[in-house]
């Protein structure tokens, strides 16, 4: 769960996290998939799998959370650049209402599971020193 993969990101939400990070980077402004890639890593968001974010912004845009166009430029194939849509936004602060109730849970998890780790480390001090 460490190597730091978007994917990595567990409890049923990768792909959300995955939407959820592309949404974000998308309400600076238009981007292509391959920049997309390239700032989730650069940001600390993870390295996402190409083929998986590729097919969450198809997703995306059958849901109408992103359009996109072709970009034609002088040099190099066409590219498609993706833009967050009203309803995009919409659904960016929904999620990150959920992050931050996760947050929340899993602070309490850790909480938990420290003050158990501390006793559990003082009971097995107590025991060998016995």
């Amino acid at each position: 769960m460490a190597s730091g993969n978007v994917g990595d990101v567990s409890f049923g939400a990768r792909s959300s996290y995955l939407r959820s990070c592309a949404l974000l980077l998308l309400t600076e402004g238009p981007k292509h998939g391959y920049e997309l890639l390239v700032q989730l890593s650069e940001r600390g968001y993870g390295d996402a799998d190409p083929g998986g974010l590729y097919r969450a912004l198809r997703s995306m845009e059958e849901e109408g959370l992103v359009c996109s166009s072709w970009e034609y430029g002088d040099f190099g194939p066409a590219r498609r650049v993706y833009a967050v849509t009203e309803q995009g936004v919409v659904e960016l602060r929904d999620s990150v209402a959920t992050m931050r109730d996760m947050r929340r849970r899993l602070s309490r998890f850790l909480r938990h599971y420290r003050n158990l780790a501390d006793e559990s480390l003082a009971t097995e001090s107590a025991a060998r020193a016995s």
